[in-house]
């Protein structure tokens, strides 16, 4: 069987840096931090009390309030990306939508509606009740469905939850649906909106995020020797994903194509990677055979690179096993340092990122290094606080998640 190709022909998102792709991709390029105090819930009593949240949110410049009321927040972003996305793929009227569908992902899915809905509970009352969107709001795979209905795509659909790697999976999903002829076009990606009480409590309970409150424009600083954790981030990032041929018949634009997916697992600790990289090195071993593709193909990689402690030194060590030499000519960055950590959205937010590498030339830069780890080797091209402009004919983009889940994704320009 001749595997199909897949191409990217529609993307969107709001996320901390912007509320589309190009508000994004210019706070990308510019190097801009979105983090800041948090302002969805008082968080004044919390050992941390900044996050990077999608800044100037308001829900009815989306929704009706009828329809608001079927949607968790995480499932709002989820709506707003995939509708831009949708719309900058430029269906018409003849796309069978029995070969449309939607595969889309969630770290934590709804925690917003199940934290406030058994607070309520726990109130009390002679009858206490709960609301009866309670469980359609709070399910992570109503974000899918509610694509799939708005547009009426009737092909595959679910949802994929992998921790932090989750949107990688998904998109890995998709091309290989595609791939393999189960479907034409796929809408893809993730969303999450974790900053709430139970969110951000739970995560600093584990010391998992960094407790810079006096300055949270510098907290997320993947590579420093002074990194203490990651920023929690909130929003959605959606992929058109498409047959090739499916794309060129109908004159869809073309922004990049995927040409390889790699998935593994650690097998070593509930939230700690591997010290040596061991599930990294073999998820991107098997991103590079899948797209047949050599290290010294990839000029870009966006790494995981999380801020944390651990994860930061394992990953690089990864990166110099399985790229060895031609390691020192990749250009690599965080693209966390300016987003934050968006959970079961990051990859998907990353994707766009190496779309913009792709088709603008512009690597986006790692800021908020100011003294790099002595574990890091100081030779490589980390793009140091300001972007950088380079040919970029493919990236590789990295997400891990705790249970050791690790995905990789390889972009690669399409040359007619």
């Amino acid at each position: 069987m001749e595997l199909r190709r897949v191409v990217v022909t529609g993307i969107g998102t709001i996320n901390p840096l912007g509320h589309n792709v190009e508000e994004y991709f210019q706070n990308l390029e510019n190097g801009v931090c979105g983090a800041a105090p948090i302002t969805n819930f008082d968080a004044s009593q919390f050992k941390v009390r900044f996050a990077c949240e999608v800044k100037n949110y308001d829900w009815s410049q989306y929704f009706d309030r009828k329809e608001v009321r079927k949607y968790d927040r995480f499932a709002q972003f989820a709506m707003v990306a995939a509708s831009e996305a949708v719309g900058d793929a430029a269906f018409g009227d003849d796309v069978n939508r029995r070969r449309c569908g939607v595969v889309w992902s969630s770290g934590v899915g709804g925690i917003e509606t199940y934290f406030n809905e058994c607070m309520d509970y726990a109130k009390g009352g002679e009858l206490p009740r709960f609301s009866p969107f309670f469980v359609p709001r709070m399910i992570a795979d109503l974000a899918a469905g509610h694509i799939a209905m708005k547009y009426g795509f009737m092909g595959p659909n679910y949802s994929v939850t992998s921790a932090c790697a989750s949107s990688n999976h998904a998109i890995i999903d998709a091309f290989t649906l595609i791939r393999l002829g189960k479907a034409d076009v796929i809408v893809t990606g993730g969303s999450e909106a974790p900053i709430i009480q139970a969110g951000v409590g739970g995560f600093s309970s584990m010391q998992a995020l960094s407790t810079r409150n006096d300055d949270p424009e510098h907290a997320s600083r993947p590579f420093d020797r002074d990194r203490d954790g990651f920023v929690m981030g909130e929003g959605a990032a959606a992929l058109v994903l498409e047959e090739y041929e499916h794309a060129v018949k109908r004159g869809a634009k073309i922004y990049c194509e995927v040409v390889g997916g790699g998935m593994s697992a650690d097998a070593h600790h509930m939230t700690a990677p591997h010290p040596e990289g061991e599930g990294a090195i073999l998820s991107m071993e098997e991103a590079l055979r899948d797209a047949e593709m050599q290290p010294s193909d990839i000029d870009y990689i966006n790494v995981h690179g999380t801020s944390t402690p651990l994860g930061d030194v394992a990953e690089m060590k990864a990166l110099g096993a399985v790229f060895g030499d031609a390691l020192s000519a990749i250009s690599i960055s965080s693209t966390k340092s300016m987003t934050g950590h968006l959970l079961g959205a990051a990859a998907a937010v990353e994707a766009l990122a190496c779309v913009m590498a792709i088709t603008r030339g512009v690597i986006p830069p790692t800021i908020n290094v100011e003294n790099l780890d002595p574990a890091i080797d100081p030779t490589l091209d980390l793009t140091l606080g300001t972007a950088r402009r380079r040919e970029v004919r493919a990236a590789l983009s990295n997400t891990f998640g705790f249970g050791g889940h690790n995905s990789t994704v390889i972009l690669r320009r399409v040359d007619e």
